[in-house]
């Protein structure tokens, strides 16, 4: 597995990394523990040294799964967590407090079974919470030895560039892919900027991208797709046009629809870290197989061109979620 530089702090991790929310949380029953654990070891042993996960997920099952799976490499991998939720409190209610972030990072310390987070991200920006003080309170947890590098999630530029005067950011993590390119207009040229690394989540369109998921698709009641504009079953309809054009790059290429998308943003910039999840075992394979697909220029033209050209339908988040993110 080639590996990647996020941005200009140092942090070295594969070039695309698993992230792990899905074996716990989000898109339906959790994931068998050992399964979960098989599938993360799995990963490690095809390359993989970057995991993603948060306290939130579950709550706080996926980074104890995370920290079983991953103890027996430690030395060899990247773990990255978030605060910034009160998981104990009001349904997701903000809490981005110096000191419930310092909580937070002894507790996820423990179930993740390691004395250091190598990369601590806040997940949401709390309105309430300037950010120098919360870049300030992962500063003071860099100087203790507790945490390596600090990280935003979904923030909008300006909060960017006031978090890195404090504390230099290593890496953004938000949603980038051919469904969600917004990132281009302000947030990658302020990244290459400041020399900040770019992790996107959702790499794959929460699934779309790969083929599987058509007008008629169900998805489990515990699946958040379900609340999701833009996996109604009217915008997916809509939306099958830009999975039919990646089939037809895929066919000529002879990979997978999937390994075009996540091959795509591999060659955006050499500093983006892609994060897609999965539980089974062939589409982690699969994934990592986008490491080696090669696109020249004249694919990059015609992959922007044809899906330009494609208006996709649906928001990307409910109307209670997209008030989160950008700020």
């Amino acid at each position: 597995m080639q590996t990647r530089k996020l941005g200009s702090t140092g942090l070295e991790v594969s070039a695309i990394g698993l992230g792990c929310m899905g074996l716990s949380f989000g898109y339906g029953p959790a994931t068998e523990r050992e399964a979960a654990i098989a599938l993360i070891r799995a990963a490690v042993e095809r390359g993989v040294t970057f995991f993603d996960t948060a306290e939130v997920y579950g709550p706080f099952t996926n980074e104890d799964v995370v920290g079983e799976a991953l103890a027996p490499f430690r030395d060899q991998v990247v773990i990255a967590t978030k605060f910034g939720f009160d998981v104990g409190g009001v349904q997701g209610a903000l809490n981005s407090r110096p000191d419930h972030i310092k909580a937070v990072a002894e507790a996820s310390l423990k179930r993740l079974r390691t004395d250091v987070i190598d990369l601590f991200y806040q997940h949401r920006v709390d309105p309430s919470v300037p950010i120098e003080d919360v870049a300030g309170a992962v500063r003071d947890l860099i100087a203790e030895g507790k945490v390596k590098h600090f990280g935003l999630s979904e923030a909008g530029v300006q909060t960017i560039r006031r978090a890195h005067a404090v504390q230099p950011v290593a890496a953004l993590q938000s949603e980038y892919s051919l469904f969600w390119r917004e990132p281009e207009v302000e947030v990658i040229p302020t990244l290459e900027e400041l020399g900040i690394g770019f992790v996107p989540f959702s790499p794959l369109g929460k699934g779309f991208l790969t083929g599987k998921i058509d007008s008629d698709t169900n998805f489990d009641s515990k699946d958040f797709r379900n609340s999701v504009p833009r996996f109604s079953a009217e915008s997916r309809k809509a939306n099958q046009a830009l999975v039919e054009l990646l089939g037809t790059i895929a066919k000529a290429k002879q990979v997978t629809p999937a390994q075009i998308a996540l091959a795509w943003l591999l060659h955006q910039k050499p500093w983006i870290a892609p994060i897609p999840g999965t539980t089974k075992l062939h589409r982690l394979e699969e994934n990592l197989g986008a490491a080696n697909v090669v696109l020249n220029a004249a694919d990059l033209r015609e992959i922007d061109d044809s899906v330009s050209k494609i208006p996709l339908q649906g928001e990307r988040y409910p109307a209670h979620l997209q008030a989160l993110v950008g700020r």
